[in-house]
């Protein structure tokens, strides 16, 4: 098989020719092997085990040969580095775990090893999934001595979005066919926007978060990143299923296939626009994309349903209160005393932790300690957490209400195309690019970005799809189903 079309096929594409007998795993594994290191430049691998990556490869084509292969026995698949693994370094892109390895692999990372994917190494991101662009890692690319910002594809020059840059960034330049990433406030949707993926955030507690490096414990879920929705099917099936034992937010819900409505007909099918997300501070480009891509829906046979949405506003200062809280409790588990960094000189016992965190974490993960700090502190929690969690419950109850009269909802995922690296200083308006994708993270509920086409110089636009609790499969079909009727999913960044 050529090596040229090995890289342009999807998930379910490869598993059949693996299955097929067209390509090994072995060959697979070598050819994404070789991508990745021939696109350094894109910094999108922070650590890379060849022998590890063959090994799993190799083990893969005798269960092919034996007639006991998984259903993605033989598929690379890279994990975003917050996702602790065995036989690779798990940093959170932090100075404060640098050269940590886990004895164990994340839930996530097992069962999807279980499915038989083959792991080819860990992906950049914000440090402890702190960020929207992926220009806060503090460690250092693969082939490179210094941290650098993962850049986009599609431009060089332009963030790839985050958390989860780097998995974007490794699916839109063919370096792996499928990837992990989380999403607290958007880290899927946002990235997968800004590099013209197909990303989901399944409904809150569908996967197990054992083994992924807690932000925020009442929002982080895992997801699949891809080339499609049939691909992205694919993979989530294989990550979810309760983990009572080892996950106490683990919902009590069995696996499931979610591609089983893939191609059921659109026909009738509700679709809600919520008033708020089409407002002031929505650029031209973005929005002509998304009102194209409704059309296009239109002519699958949906209706377009007015909705609203009242408390979107409230999403950004809610999330930026409640989810600094549980980072300031997560990370306090970080003081250089039983694993991770610590300073080389202190004094005392206390001077050791003031040292050990000043030194250790970067600069945004330190303002949202003190916010978060701040808001859970004597005199304050009731004015401002307690408040917030209010607030929390009132915006999942505008979503209940909407559904009451749509299926689905369906907006843009960011203002905004990927801006330019260095541009967003201001913590602030990082911030406020989240408008779209906190509110459905805040109710726990599944979202996530499609293609749906390019705004001005070529850069990518998704479609955000957000849908009531346990409606992934449907979710999925509705991508599904535009991807069939259009061809932005299959379009790759020039030069790649």
């Amino acid at each position: 098989m050529s090596s040229t079309v090995l890289h342009d096929m999807g998930v379910a594409q490869l598993a059949a020719a693996l299955r097929g007998g067209q390509v090994s795993a072995v060959e697979a594994a070598q050819h994404f092997l070789a991508r990745a290191k021939s696109h350094q430049h894109l910094g999108a691998y922070v650590a890379l085990n060849e022998d590890a990556t063959l090994a799993q490869a190799r083990a893969q084509d005798a269960s092919i040969a034996a007639g006991t292969a998984a259903p993605l026995a033989g598929v690379p698949i890279a994990h975003k580095d917050i996702f602790v693994t065995r036989d690779f370094p798990t940093t959170a892109a932090s100075r404060m775990l640098a050269g940590y390895r886990s004895p164990f692999d994340a839930t996530v990372v097992a069962r999807l090893a279980e499915a038989g994917c083959v792991t080819l190494g860990k992906l950049n991101c914000d440090e402890f999934a702190m960020g929207g662009t992926n220009e806060n890692s503090a460690v250092a690319p693969v082939g490179f001595d210094a941290p650098r910002p993962v850049r986009n594809p599609w431009d060089g020059a332009r963030v790839p979005g985050g958390s989860s840059g780097g998995s974007a960034a490794a699916v839109a330049a063919r370096l792996a066919p499928a990837v992990t990433g989380t999403d607290t406030g958007g880290s899927i949707r946002q990235p997968a926007s800004f590099c013209g993926v197909t990303g989901i955030k399944p409904t809150y507690g569908r996967a197990s978060r054992y083994g992924m490096i807690a932000f925020a414990s009442s929002l982080d879920q895992a997801g699949p990143m891809a080339r499609s929705a049939e691909d992205c099917a694919l993979l989530l099936s294989a990550m979810c299923g309760p983990d009572p034992d080892r996950d106490s937010t683990s919902l009590d819900r069995p696996a499931e296939d979610f591609g089983r409505a893939l191609g059921d007909s659109l026909e009738g099918l509700r679709i809600g626009v919520p008033a708020e997300f089409f407002g002031e501070g929505l650029a031209a480009d973005v929005h002509a994309a998304v009102d194209a891509a409704l059309k296009e829906y239109e002519k699958l046979g949906a209706r377009l349903v007015p909705i609203t949405l009242p408390r979107t506003d409230l999403s950004v200062p809610v999330y930026y209160i409640l989810a600094p809280a549980e980072a300031s409790s997560n990370l306090s588990r970080f003081d250089g005393v039983r694993y991770g960094y610590r300073a080389k000189d202190y004094a005392d016992l206390l001077d050791m932790y003031k040292k050990t965190r000043a030194q250790g974490f970067g600069d945004e993960v330190k303002r949202r300690i003190m916010i978060g700090t701040y808001v859970l502190s004597e005199g304050y929690y009731d004015a401002y957490y307690l408040q917030a969690q209010k607030l929390r419950r009132m915006i999942a109850d505008d979503f209940q209400a909407a559904f009451k009269e749509c299926d689905l909802i369906a907006g843009p995922v960011a203002p905004t195309t990927a801006w330019r690296l260095g541009s967003q200083n201001d913590p602030v308006a990082n911030y406020l690019a989240d408008i779209y994708t906190l509110p459905a993270s805040l109710a726990g509920l599944p979202g996530m970005s499609v293609p749906a086409g390019f705004g001005e110089g070529g850069l990518p636009v998704g479609l955000q799809l957000i849908g009531n609790y346990f409606q992934e499969a449907r979710l999925l079909n509705a991508a599904h189903r535009l991807q069939q009727a259009t061809d932005f999913h299959l379009r790759a960044p020039e030069g790649i």
